[in-house]
């Protein structure tokens, strides 16, 4: 098996850091999952970047995927999560790159596998706007899925990965344990491994106004000076894993 995925920070593994500072994701842990499966014999490759918006997914990073030699055999798609942080987005829109991206794997022969990304919005500011957007964009492609008989992994509406145990710091992000959870979810939709197991349960977070104030300071503040520069997170940043690694095969369920 020959797996590349494409997307943005979600797939890129934001949130997820290891002790180096580079980060793993749920991308990376499926990728191992699929190796322990087949003693080894798996080729990865990774081109999400961080903050980048769908249409230069389903073009660009779409297209250096299956520019690949040899050629994926199965590629992982999620994207739109930025765009619905940006004004006046256009939700019909951006179900119609994804059923470009469709037509562009079945024309190629790949086997593409869509995600919904995880619902931050309960703890997010302007959270119900994201969600309705969120909600509309997933409707959308789980129609096209449907239509096109693509795999759909909704992790949108997994009530589960609500759950604050799951989420880093910035509010945005998913940590390592909401990662593992979605690297469960795909490898469960891919036959792959077992129906995804739920986390530990944490202490109720309170919201505290020193705690609420140092988080718009250390999150919600740069990214709102990121966009006033038009600058995003992942300015200059490339994929991770531009060509065939391959996957060694470790506890892909370590934190």
């Amino acid at each position: 098996m020959r797996y590349a995925a494409i997307g943005d920070s979600f797939t890129e593994g934001v949130g997820d850091e290891l002790p180096d500072g580079s980060v793993r994701g749920w991308a990376d842990r499926v990728a191992a999952g699929l190796a322990a499966a087949r003693d080894g014999e798996v080729r990865y490759a990774n081109l999400a970047v961080r903050g980048r918006l769908l249409a230069p997914i389903v073009t660009d990073q779409l297209e250096a995927a299956l520019s690949l030699t040899p050629a994926p055999t199965l590629i992982t798609l999620n994207g739109g999560g930025n765009d619905m942080l940006r004004p006046g987005v256009d939700v019909s829109r951006l179900v119609t790159l994804t059923e470009r991206a469709i037509r562009r794997c079945a024309d190629a022969g790949v086997r593409l596998v869509l995600l919904s990304g995880a619902d931050p919005s309960d703890r997010l500011p302007f959270g119900r706007r994201i969600h309705r957007r969120a909600a509309a964009l997933t409707a959308g492609v789980a129609a096209l899925a449907s239509a096109h008989g693509v795999e759909l992994v909704d992790v949108f509406h997994d009530t589960e990965i609500r759950r604050p145990e799951y989420w880093s710091a910035d509010r945005l992000h998913l940590n390592a344990a909401g990662h593992q959870r979605v690297a469960e979810l795909v490898l469960a939709a891919l036959g792959e491994g077992p129906a995804a197991t739920a986390a530990s349960s944490g202490s109720p977070v309170a919201r505290r106004l020193l705690a609420e104030a140092r988080y718009y300071r250390e999150h919600v503040l740069p990214w709102i000076h990121r966009r006033l520069r038009g600058r995003s997170s992942g300015d200059d940043r490339i994929g991770k894993h531009l060509d065939w690694i391959p996957v060694p095969v470790v506890d892909q369920a370590q934190p």
